[in-house]
C-alpha cells in the first residue's frame, strides 16, 4: 500500500475514528522511540511482525526519522542471515528503561511471548501492542492498539499501514517560544504588519 492508498483508506474511514486512533497511537510509539535502535518489534514465533518492520523502516528512511526504525526481535534466526535480520531473543532480554517494544500479534499471543513482554516491562521498557483484541497482552501494554478480526472496517494488516504511516508523518515543532509568542499575541493582539 503506498502514501495515496493510505490517503485514500483515511478518506473513507474519516467518520469512524480509525485514523484518529491509529495516529494517536504512532505518535504515543514515535515520541517513546528517542534514539536509533531503541524501537524494539517483535511478535509469535509462527507470524513475526516482518510487514510492519519493512513499512516503519520505510517511514524512516524516507522521512529522516531514524529513531522509528525498528529492530526486529526474532526467535530463532538462522545463522548466517543479514544482521539486521540476526537479532535473537537476547536482544529482548538486554531491553530496558527508555527502550520500547512494539509487540504486533494478530491471533492471542503464546504464554513464552507474554512472559518476554512482562520481562521487558518489569526491567523499564515501554510496552506497545497492537493486538487481535487480547486482553493478556493488551494488560501488558502502556498503550494498545486493538483490531478486533469482527472488525469489518479495518484489517489488521490495513491497521498496520495506517501505524506506520502515521509514524512517519511531521510532528509540528511548536516548541515553548511558539506557545509563547502565541499567548502573547491573544493578551496583545498580533504584531502590527
Amino acid at each position: 500500500m503506498d502514501a495515496s492508498q493510505v490517503t485514500a483508506l483515511r478518506g473513507l474511514l474519516s467518520a469512524t475514528g480509525w485514523p484518529e486512533r491509529t495516529q494517536d497511537f504512532a505518535r504515543a510509539l514515535r515520541a517513546s522511540a528517542k534514539v536509533p535502535g531503541s524501537l524494539l518489534l517483535f511478535g509469535p514465533p509462527d507470524d513475526e511482525p516482518w510487514h510492519l518492520a519493512a513499512h516503519l523502516d520505510d517511514e524512516s528512511r524516507l522521512n529522516s526519522l531514524p529513531e522509528i526504525s525498528p529492530t526486529l526481535v526474532r526467535w530463532a534466526p538462522p545463522p548466517g542471515a543479514p544482521s539486521h535480520l540476526r537479532i535473537g531473543l537476547d536482544r529482548l532480554e538486554a531491553a530496558r528503561r527508555g527502550e520500547s517494544l512494539l509487540v504486533v500479534s494478530e491471533e492471542a499471543a503464546p504464554e513464552g511471548l507474554l512472559e518476554r513482554v512482562d520481562d521487558a516491562r518489569r526491567v523499564g521498557a515501554t510496552i506497545f501492542t497492537m493486538d487481535g483484541d487480547d486482553h493478556e497482552l493488551r494488560g501488558l501494554a502502556h498503550e494498545s492498539l486493538s483490531v478486533p478480526s469482527s472488525d469489518t472496517l479495518v484489517s489488521f494488516d490495513a491497521a498496520q499501514h495506517l501505524v506506520s504511516a502515521a509514524a512517519g508523518e511531521p510532528r509540528s515543532r511548536r516548541g515553548l517560544r511558539d506557545r509563547l509568542a502565541d499567548l502573547l499575541d491573544t493578551i496583545t493582539g498580533p504584531p502590527a504588519g
